[in-house]
């Protein structure tokens, strides 16, 4: 079968003008298989903003039918849940018609699937990316959550996890389903290769900056460790303005190190910051994909990166180093050899082999044949 296909997808995390961020892997989800099937988007979100309970908007953004309702913040769950269930209501009349579900975020929004599923017989598949689910996140499920979670990935006709690291920790919480690994998307036209000419040694980090997840200050007494070794280095630490981290650089007193921190940047804006970085840092305490990582090396960067998400499955490769989480005293020693530890690295070999796994047209391939399987069942 290869018909274009309606697809319906329910995100409990996508951008928005609350959250213009959030779930932005998600988006290039939907963008990467609208380049086949037509795709609609429901999306609901609090705004302590809205004058009225609910606020409806859509837009049509790159090929992707976005419908989202921002619903009036409330400290009450029940008249919350109340609204939210209207606003799917609302925004469900609007969609014209649909062949398959695509759930991004297993609870609650899958309740929602489970509706569509019982009254209006569709077929539902799940993109999870959710860190809670990993062990090393201590993130707390409630036993009600997880029960209902464990209901909607039985009657999902396949759940897609972005890596396998995150596909066995959820099998070790007790969930059973017809698990299959569909990656986050990486825009190789993009993220591409760039000759490096620098001889300073320059550092990239990106994420969010939440120290308890990506580990920031560990990364940040590692770099003071690096003065004692090296006359000058740069550092840059993209995800926010770093206010969090400023009385803490004063204590360590950094001289010969250069440490920056940026704002979140777009991805074309950070396509340059990879391209001149002679390493990527990621040194997470836990991930479920690590989408930087790929990035990186698309632009044919190396990378350093913990025991964690899709670093576990680039063990082998001679252009990632892969480290224990954690440990600043190895992550200090990869980065004074990482001159020589990936001095013979082949850029468009590494760009080749992110384009083969992770670009659009893999991940479209992966997703269809979920879509076309569903309707068969």
């Amino acid at each position: 079968m290869t018909k274009k296909l309606n697809i319906l997808f329910l995100c409990g995390w996508y951008p928005s003008k609350v959250f213009p961020t959030n779930g932005d892997f998600i988006q290039r989800h939907a963008e990467a298989v609208s380049t086949k099937h037509d795709i609609s988007v429901i999306h609901i979100v609090s705004d302590k903003n809205c004058k009225k309970n609910i606020e409806t908007t859509f837009i049509e953004i790159n090929d992707v039918k976005t419908h989202i309702a921002y619903v009036k913040q409330t400290k009450n769950p029940i008249l919350k849940l109340i609204w939210f269930w209207k606003s799917y209501l609302v925004l469900l009349k609007k969609i014209n018609q649909f062949d398959v579900v695509h759930l991004n975020e297993i609870f609650p929004f899958g309740l929602f699937a489970l509706h569509l599923k019982w009254f209006y017989k569709k077929p539902f598949i799940i993109t999870e990316h959710f860190t809670g689910y990993l062990e090393a996140s201590k993130l707390k499920i409630s036993f009600f959550e997880k029960l209902i979670s464990k209901r909607i990935v039985k009657k999902a006709y396949a759940i897609a996890t972005v890596s396998n690291y995150l596909t066995k920790n959820m099998q070790n919480l007790g969930f059973k389903g017809n698990f299959v690994t569909v990656p986050n998307v990486v825009d190789t036209d993009l993220f591409l290769p760039k000759k490096k000419e620098h001889k300073t040694l320059k550092l990239v980090h990106v994420s969010s900056l939440k120290d308890n997840h990506k580990n920031i200050s560990g990364m940040l007494r590692v770099a003071k460790l690096l003065e004692d070794k090296l006359d000058y280095f740069e550092w840059n630490f993209i995800g926010n303005n770093g206010d969090d981290y400023q009385e803490y650089l004063r204590t360590l007193d950094l001289k010969k190190g250069k440490i920056s921190f940026i704002e979140h940047q777009t991805q074309k804006e950070l396509v340059s910051n990879l391209q001149n970085a002679s390493v990527c840092i990621s040194f997470s305490n836990y991930e479920t994909f690590g989408i930087v990582i790929t990035e990186a090396i698309a632009c044919g960067t190396p990378v350093i990166a913990t025991n964690t998400g899709i670093a576990i499955d680039f063990k082998e490769l001679d252009f990632c180093k892969v480290i224990p989480i954690k440990n600043e005293e190895l992550l200090f020693n990869e980065i004074l050899n990482s001159k020589n530890t990936f001095a013979n690295i082949d850029t468009d070999v590494m760009h080749t082999f992110i384009k083969q796994q992770y670009n659009k047209e893999v991940v479209l391939d992966k997703f269809s044949l979920l879509y076309y399987q569903s309707l068969k069942k």
